[in-house]
């Protein structure tokens, strides 16, 4: 590893206990083409996915293998679509089993789609297709695509608007703007919240969302999850089954061209973020940080941002947004991911096409 030192003296940017820490970062691996999501193996290795349509193996090791795995779904790349999410199987360290985010298609008629395989510690084995948006939009952007397990072994699947459909995400007859929950297998749980209502797809969890690309679950088996808004407008939730979050009824935000997408941000019946950011950080990754290197922060969201070139800090307090800092600003890095290691470290992803993966340890 290549290691620099930087010390932390983070920006507070709201009232409340933050205290800024020491910390050095060491570049575990370089040259991957726009990585965008890893996952820990139990080895002590990683998989890191790459925009591009890859994914890669790191050793225990730390080496970077040369070559991609093998036997990974094909996707459509293009703009935004491509490869995202890698998350591994609760019982991954029995079965091998995983699951890989992923855009599929043509730029005339593509989806998000979601695979299951198994790692054998070198390539996936029976790879398949268990789930696929539905309808097809056209274009290559706003595919959500992160993957979070709930505490009784399902999945959700977070999704985007298509960003020229964002009327649908109201429209509980397809998945446009939706998290989704479903079984390892694909198929939807019988107690989804939408499922007795006719009309309407049995695998939606939440609606009114614009494009969410960060999901985690707590302890508590809370749910949280942040999402892209337009021209300002990012927004932080706690998601909670069968439950509207407003888009594009309600926003924070106005259109790339600063025309009005709605008068309100507050209506009966939709659900307000825990947080939202004017200007624009374009949240990207979140992870729950529960390691012991940097105490001050246990418990705490960790979001990377594109165009925040940030890491941001969320201090929560109950389902209440108490302080907020910005982290690792002086890199001046579009960061793609970020996760909290088994080892107690944060770990970033820096979103380029020759982009790294960090460690951050405590300096020192």
């Amino acid at each position: 590893m290549n290691r620099f030192t930087l010390v932390g003296a983070a920006l507070a940017l709201c009232a409340g206990p933050v205290a800024a820490a020491g910390y050095q970062i060491e570049t575990v691996a370089e040259g991957l083409s726009n990585p965008w999501s890893l996952a820990f193996l139990p080895d002590g290795g990683m998989l890191v996915t790459e925009r591009a349509g890859h994914l890669r193996l790191i050793g225990a090791d730390g080496t970077l293998r040369a070559e991609p795995v093998a036997g990974v779904p094909e996707a459509f790349v293009n703009s935004q679509a491509g490869l995202m999410d890698v998350a591994l199987a609760p019982d991954f360290a029995e079965s091998g089993e995983l699951f890989l985010s992923y855009s599929c298609g043509t730029l005339e008629a593509n989806h998000t789609c979601l695979a299951a395989a198994t790692f054998n510690g070198t390539a996936l084995e029976n790879t398949h297709e268990i789930f696929r948006v539905q309808p097809a939009k056209r274009g290559s952007a706003h595919y959500g695509g992160r993957i979070a397990f709930l505490p009784d072994n399902t999945l959700l699947l977070t999704l985007g608007d298509g960003f020229d459909y964002r009327e649908q995400a109201q429209n509980t007859g397809n998945h446009l703007g939706s998290i989704v929950r479903l079984n390892r297998d694909g198929s939807a749980p019988a107690d989804n919240p939408f499922v007795a209502q006719q009309g309407t797809l049995p695998e939606l969890y939440s609606i009114g969302h614009r494009n969410v690309q960060g999901i985690v679950v707590d302890g508590e088996g809370r749910v949280f999850s942040h999402e892209h808004g337009p021209r300002g407008g990012d927004e932080l939730n706690l998601i909670r089954a069968g439950h509207n979050y407003g888009w594009p009824k309600i926003t924070y935000g106005v259109d790339y061209n600063g025309s009005q997408i709605s008068p309100y941000t507050e209506l009966p019946g939709l659900e307000q973020p825990l947080t939202y950011w004017v200007p624009s950080i374009a949240p990207s990754g979140m992870a729950l940080y529960q390691g012991d290197l940097f105490p001050e922060w246990q418990g705490n969201l960790l979001i990377s941002a594109l165009a925040g070139r940030e890491v941001r800090r969320v201090v929560l307090d109950g389902d209440t947004v108490s302080a907020q800092e910005s982290l690792f600003t002086e890199l001046g890095q579009r960061f793609r991911d970020v996760r909290s290691g088994p080892d107690g470290a944060v770990y970033l992803l820096t979103d380029s096409p020759a982009g790294k993966v960090l460690r951050v340890v405590p300096a020192n």
